[in-house]
């Protein structure tokens, strides 16, 4: 397939290989990407994932200082990411947004497919480029899918993108403008029909293919760049909150800040709160119940983008290595933040906006600095979309009307 645009390698990445989080002093080289987790750890319950490593020595003094020219996207921190083998599409570079007494909404909807997915998804379809894979596989209804499929076809691969039923319109749109195969299946049958694909035709899996959550081993690394621009723009903050499904942005935020500690660059890393469906919440009851990962049924809830009900031991590391929580938001709270946002000028889906809900649950509790609440993606592709309608055409000569509707009547 040919490429609209040639893909490179990033000489600058100063990557040398994978480690287990599992045991960290296990380490494997850094190709081929270990995206079934560690294959020395894990045991048929439990999947350990691996990290990335870098010659952290080595990393230019001046690479967190602000210079005219400098590019955009993952670009502007290539040696502390993976070889950048598929070219990018601007990924990155959101603006954080004040709402007032020191709270920031750090604003994932500005990437180019409008999630935070983007950051991801730059990195693991590199990753598939590198592996000489065909093509890329992954098991989304949502934002991850739509994002792998347009890296994909910027990379010129082919994009395979099982979904369940209930995929959102405009991610549907998206994923039929990008060329990507389509196939809907029963959600039980997700994970079993990816697998079969990477086994029988090669095509590289940017999504979870493990009993517990590990996800691509490069993936969280590109999420690092979120903390680094955190840091860039505000310094450390106090708290930073995530809304969290298999808790590796969570972990990627993480990991950027404790990498900005360990270069001397920052003096702490912030605290983490996670912040899941109060249907589910696989991380809170990893915590609750001191385990590396859970599992846990999921209830009824409109958040579907972080409805997970399998968790992973990337999230456990974050929150206990920062001193954070592990909150869980009711979909009324989402709401609540959503509207929040909106009167702010900023639409969010409802997952998106757990963020935000989390802070709210706890108030005032964590304000002994500036607090950044993490808003992942747009509200166009929420669910509810199609059932909210549009407004009633209104008479213009019908003046009672228009008092009545804009509220002077």
């Amino acid at each position: 397939m040919t490429s609209p645009a040639s893909p490179r390698t990033s000489p600058a990445s100063l990557a040398t290989g994978q480690r287990s989080l599992g045991d960290p002093s296990i380490r494997f080289p850094l190709w081929p990407p270990l995206t079934g987790g560690c294959p020395v750890t894990s045991t048929d319950s439990v999947s350990y994932p691996v990290e990335v490593d870098y010659a952290y020595d080595k990393v230019p003094a001046d690479l967190f200082t602000a210079a005219p020219g400098r590019p955009r996207g993952h670009e502007r921190w290539a040696p502390l990411l993976p070889p950048l083998r598929a070219p990018g599409l601007g990924e990155g570079g959101t603006p954080l947004v004040p709402l007032g007494d020191g709270l920031w909404i750090k604003d994932e909807s500005r990437n180019p497919t409008w999630s935070h997915k983007d950051r991801i998804n730059r990195v693991t379809v590199s990753a598939a480029v590198g592996a000489g894979a065909e093509g890329v596989v992954v098991a989304s209804s949502g934002n991850h899918g739509a994002s792998a499929a347009a890296y994909a076809a910027r990379a010129g691969l082919r994009c395979v993108v099982i979904c369940s039923a209930g995929t959102p319109p405009a991610v549907g749109a998206f994923l039929r403008a990008y060329g990507a195969v389509v196939l809907q299946v029963p959600e039980d049958a997700r994970w079993p029909l990816l697998r079969r694909i990477v086994e029988r035709f090669g095509y590289h899996p940017v999504s979870n293919v493990t009993p517990t959550h590990t996800g691509h081993a490069f993936g969280p690394e590109g999420y690092k760049t979120l903390a680094y621009e955190i840091y860039a723009e505000l310094g450390v903050p106090a708290a930073v909150f995530v809304p969290t499904g298999y808790g590796e942005l969570l972990f990627g935020v993480w990991k950027g800040f404790a990498e900005l500690a360990a270069l001397g660059l920052a003096e702490r890393v912030p605290r983490l709160y996670s912040c899941e469906p109060g249907a589910g919440g696989p991380l809170a009851a990893a915590v609750r119940e001191g385990v590396p990962a859970a599992r846990v049924p999921v209830g009824e809830t409109a958040a579907y983008a972080i409805d997970c009900a399998v968790g992973g031991y990337r999230g456990v590391v974050a929150l206990r290595e920062s001193g954070g929580r592990a909150l869980l938001v009711s979909d009324p709270q989402m709401v609540a933040a959503r509207a929040e946002l909106a009167r702010a000028g900023l639409w969010a889906e409802l997952s998106a906006a757990a963020g935000l809900a989390g802070y709210r649950q706890l108030g005032e509790a964590v304000a002994d600095g500036p607090v950044v609440c993490v808003s992942t993606s747009s509200g166009f592709k929420d669910r509810d979309l199609l059932e909210a309608g549009g407004s009633a055409v209104v008479d213009p000569e019908d003046w009672a009307e228009v008092e009545r509707r804009v509220g002077r009547g």
